[in-house]
């Protein structure tokens, strides 16, 4: 009887899951190639805080799957649809991407030993949501903007710039900002000389 108490635990990809590819038809000789075109629902967390892919988004992939001697080569391009908001005036920011992908997949028996990284087929079954997602992500801007001359929010009242580009706030000299603070009858302020200047109130 076996005295070993080592579990083997397998890890089995669901051939279901939408970024889940089969390459059982493309088999192991080197240089048979396959391509593939459809569209997915995009899977969750697919982006940043500020932009990102929403859950359940068409996610449209063209692909060729390349058999080489290590494994699988993986190109293609996956189009997204963004959504976000602007990091100055919080409207919302959508926006088409087309990402790049290219990755290899090695087999079993052909993967780097010392490359923890490396992606690898699990059988015949591939998953190309971790390529999908660094493709993506690395690609979204961190400051997302509406334009890019966007002049964002007021910072005292936080009206939008943008419809009001006369926009302004008086200025109170903070030489008098007690007095301003007591509620006194005039309130001294700016002039364009750089002396303040006095309004009486009615």
């Amino acid at each position: 009887m076996c005295s070993c108490s080592a579990e083997v635990q397998l890890s089995r990809l669901d051939p279901r899951a939408p970024l889940v590819v089969d390459t059982r038809d493309l088999g192991r000789r080197a240089g048979s190639m396959l391509k593939a075109a459809t569209t997915v629902p995009a899977p969750p967390d697919l982006g940043l805080d500020v932009i990102g892919v929403p859950e359940g988004s068409d996610l449209v992939l063209e692909l060729r799957l390349e058999s080489v001697v290590e494994g699988v080569l993986v190109t293609g391009t996956a189009t997204v649809q963004l959504q976000g908001e602007c990091v100055r005036c919080l409207d919302p920011v959508t926006s088409e991407r087309v990402v790049d992908v290219q990755e290899l997949f090695f087999y079993a028996d052909q993967a780097p030993a010392d490359d923890e990284d490396a992606l690898r087929l699990e059988g015949e079954l591939l998953d190309l949501e971790p390529v999908l997602r660094d493709a993506v992500v690395l690609g979204l801007p961190f400051q997302p903007l509406c334009r890019d001359d966007c002049p964002g929010l007021c910072s005292e009242c936080g009206a939008r710039l943008a419809d009001d580009p006369d926009h302004g706030h008086d200025q109170v000299d903070p030489r008098w900002g007690a007095l301003h603070e007591l509620g006194t009858t005039s309130t001294p302020t700016l002039s364009t000389s750089g002396r303040p200047d006095v309004e009486e109130e009615s």
